[in-house]
């Protein structure tokens, strides 16, 4: 019987999504799509759009980026595990379009990083790059995933989740709570989205309540955080699953105020630092701070885990974990491993190895129960 490591394996590559980072996958696609080696890799690219609906064809994510998709057909994940594979709407009928070993989905936010997705794949016992369901939905969520790291001993900055119904109803109210966690600047930003969507400095009343009333259009849960005095943001990539390890250290000097969505993809002015300039012992501890939430999310495959440094105090906060971190030229998460002796080529066959690993895994748990008679 022929195996996967014995011929070219099928691989998905999912882009695009029902989340404001939308275009930040495609461009995270794109970055991945050039590197996947095609001499071992038989590579399906699969269009999700802003509605939700699945499409592929010769050039996806090429069509995607034009916003020709008229193009494409619709393609589907049965979540019946008796019926494997992708399947083509062809006509009006349904036809197999290929069965695949592994799906790789570069989606962020919603509706990709936040574990809905990777309950279809479970449901459809397949396997996938990147967290699993529990994963995904704790690193997703930055006001549970605080919960979460105030239990396991991580330091964090004060916040406070509050509704959007609470906004759209009390929004004085809620600017008054706000204040509560300490003199301006204060943060705002939607509890379960990335790449800086939504999130809003805020050095005023009047700004508090436009960033309130900013996130909330993104998500019902909005997340108010006290600012860091003169922060430096410092990331680490994690990689692995059952033993995780972090990569050295990395610094990003925004080009803007603060690390905004701009900063990241459209003025392009902002400037990593490989390795950061920290001594040893801090920069050791933010190794085993990320690796510590990366386990206590019960993360696995990949994770690029992001801290604040108040420059002046010296105090030290894990801000966030990101379960699909970007892929683009400019991220981080590929630029940690390439500086810690790992390629963005040889990384992505990783990530391909590690996800093959979890499924074994996971096939291993009993389904059934044995009663001991």
């Amino acid at each position: 019987m022929t195996t996967a490591s014995q011929r070219q394996m099928t691989v998905a590559v999912l882009f695009g999504g029902r989340s404001g980072e939308h275009e930040v996958s495609l461009m995270s696609a794109r970055s991945l799509l050039s590197v996947l080696d095609r001499t071992r890799y038989d590579v399906i690219e699969i269009g999700i759009t802003h509605e939700g609906t699945w499409l592929t064809g010769p050039q996806g994510l090429t069509v995607f980026e034009q916003g020709k998709t008229e193009t494409l057909l619709p393609v589907s994940l049965n979540p019946d595990p008796s019926r494997p594979g992708l399947y083509v709407l062809r006509d009006g009928k349904q036809e197999k379009l290929a069965d695949v070993d592994i799906y790789f989905p570069v989606l962020h936010g919603t509706y990709g990083e936040d574990g809905t997705l990777q309950g279809l794949f479970e449901m459809a016992d397949v396997a996938y790059v990147g967290a699993n369901v529990l994963g995904s939905a704790l690193g997703m969520d930055k006001g549970v995933f605080k919960d979460v790291m105030r239990s396991n001993q991580v330091p964090v900055v004060d916040g406070l989740v509050v509704l959007r119904s609470e906004i759209e109803n009390d929004l004085p109210g809620v600017v008054q709570r706000a204040q509560q966690l300490g003199a301006y600047p204060l943060f705002v930003k939607p509890a379960n989205l990335g790449s800086s969507v939504g999130v809003t400095k805020c050095r005023s009343h009047s700004d508090l309540a436009e960033g309130l009333l900013e996130a909330a259009q993104y998500d019902r849960r909005v997340l108010i955080e006290r600012g860091v005095t003169d922060p430096r943001e410092i990331e680490v990539s994690v990689l692995g699953n059952d033993q995780p390890q972090a990569s050295i250290p990395g610094e990003i000097v925004p080009g803007a105020d603060f690390y905004s969505y701009d900063a990241k993809y459209i003025l392009d002015n902002s400037r990593p630092v490989i390795p950061a300039a920290l001594p040893e012992a801090q920069l050791k501890l933010i190794q085993e701070l990320a690796v510590r939430a990366f386990k206590a999310v019960d993360c696995c495959g990949l994770a690029r885990v992001d801290f604040l440094l108040d420059s002046q105090r010296g105090e030290l906060f894990l801000n966030e974990i990101n379960t699909m971190p970007g892929f683009t030229s400019i991220s981080m998460y590929p630029k940690l491993w390439e500086a810690s002796g790992l390629p963005y080529a040889a990384l992505v066959d990783r990530l391909i190895e590690l996800g093959l690993e979890r499924k074994a895994e996971r096939d291993r748990t009993v389904r059934q129960y044995r009663r001991n008679t």
